[in-house]
């Protein structure tokens, strides 16, 4: 949802659905209220085990689900998908798989929307720490963390 060209040669868009859903949606005055989302990733992948062989990528930009309750025709757990009960441990597996595909000095761009999950939680399931970010306050609840894997042997 982030993207501005998904299209772009240099991009892999990974999920773990590839579906079509109709669900209740009556924001921004949408008379029918439902929607419909297609989700077509570029490959089938789940985070926590990704595809890819050690440091493939420069950049991975880590946008994972931030929901741990929606009901069942949510807009926004259908679009972004819903934490399971073992959410810390898939959050913590997520981190270490993002770090594992980066290149050395690669860059890991991390979403995180804290409407129901705090970021300090999130942050505590990781040993690496974000170098700068966007944190929006209470009223947005968005935050854009950035993070550098570190040359072996060094910080970043």
């Amino acid at each position: 949802m982030m993207w501005f060209d998904r299209k772009n040669p240099n991009v892999i868009f990974g999920d773990r659905r590839s579906e079509t859903l109709t669900v209740t949606d009556r924001s921004h005055g949408n008379e029918k209220g439902t929607r419909t989302l297609h989700i077509q990733p570029d490959a089938l992948m789940d985070f926590r085990q990704m595809p890819y062989p050690d440091g493939a990528f420069k950049l991975v930009a880590f946008d994972p689900p931030h929901l741990v309750r929606a009901g069942p025709r949510s807009w926004l757990a259908a679009k972004y998908g819903k934490l399971g009960p073992e959410w810390r441990d898939d959050l913590r597996r997520g981190f270490a798989e993002c770090f594992r595909v980066l290149s050395t000095d690669g860059v890991l761009v991390f979403k995180w929307n804290e409407t129901q999950v705090k970021l300090s939680e999130v942050l505590a399931l990781t040993p690496h720490r974000p170098l700068f970010g966007n944190t929006s306050g209470k009223k947005a609840g968005t935050h854009w963390l950035v993070f550098m894997k570190a040359t072996e042997g060094g910080a970043a």
